[in-house]
């Protein structure tokens, strides 16, 4: 039987990863990485495997990943040590033996350093290169922005002031659901033929924060307006308004990726990898926001 090791399994995407898999697979088959005995103990009183392994600690790693056939490697949270992280992993899984690797990258169109979220880019870009020299086979999910970040962006107070104020332009982006996400893990660890391919996992359909607007004011009945302020001024007022630094540099960043079009590639891969169309954000909004 093979088994299937999921990084990242206590964060949203993993921990979704593995519900899904555990009600399709025997438990025996699927095992977790935690960075402590701790974490570990929600699994194992499920029935689960759990290994110890730190990005940061090589030797863990290859320890972890002894007889493991398909690996989905979670890309780190941790922006500024995340690409020795993962040339930790990507070694790791080629000296344990590792027989595939479903990595979580992301959606983009600039590839250069002019691009505003280069400083997001460059370790997903690293780490592709370095999976692909590895010599061990490899799937390379394309990640589009989450639609579950959206209330992030506009904000949890957006039905009170009736603004939502990005500096995003006319920009579109693809957004895709976590829930959807995961059920692309799913369906690349649990079939074959996706060894050494690379897919654009975004959705069918872009969408501005234009859009957003109006699909709140439909769904609320309150009148949602989007202003579109200049990333100096947005900076501004949120730094203003006492919103930490590495946050404010993250939103803009990503705003400004919008803005120039850098999410907005729609495709139909994902939807037919995971058999249904994406979640669109329309309907993701009514969840979140219809009882409002």
């Amino acid at each position: 039987m093979s088994k299937l090791l999921i990084t990242g399994a206590t964060g949203h995407l993993g921990k979704l990863v593995v519900e899904l898999l555990a009600k399709e697979l025997p438990l025996s088959s699927i095992v977790v990485l935690v960075r402590d005995a701790e974490k570990a103990k929600e699994f194992t009183a499920k029935g689960i495997e759990a290994r110890i392994g730190d990005f940061n600690d090589y030797a863990s790693l290859v320890t972890a990943f002894k007889g493991i056939d398909k690996l989905y490697f979670v890309s780190s949270n941790d922006i500024v040590n995340r690409e020795k992280q993962h040339e930790n992993v990507v070694n790791a899984a080629k000296e344990a033996g590792v027989g595939h690797v479903i990595y979580t990258s992301f959606a983009r169109k600039n590839e250069t350093e002019t691009s505003p979220i280069t400083f997001i880019a460059k370790s997903h870009l690293y780490t592709e290169k370095l999976l692909k020299a590895s010599g061990v086979s490899y799937t390379i999910l394309k990640h589009a922005l989450y639609t579950d970040i959206i209330p992030m962006f506009i904000g949890d107070k957006v039905l009170e002031t009736g603004v939502i104020f990005q500096p995003a332009g006319e920009g579109k982006s693809s957004f895709v659901t976590r829930e959807d996400f995961a059920e692309l893990a799913v369906a690349v660890l649990t079939t074959s033929g996706h060894e050494n391919k690379e897919y654009e996992a975004v959705n069918t359909e872009a969408v501005s924060f234009q859009d957003v607007a109006d699909i709140l004011t439909e769904i609320t009945g309150k009148k949602i307006t989007y202003v579109a302020p200049t990333a100096e001024v947005f900076t501004a007022e949120l730094t203003k308004a006492g919103v930490p630094g590495e946050v404010v540099g993250l939103l803009t960043g990503f705003n400004q990726g919008i803005a120039q079009g850098e999410f907005a590639n729609t495709d139909a891969t994902l939807e037919k990898l995971i058999g249904h169309k994406p979640t669109s954000v329309k309907v993701y909004l009514q969840q979140v926001y219809a009882s409002n």
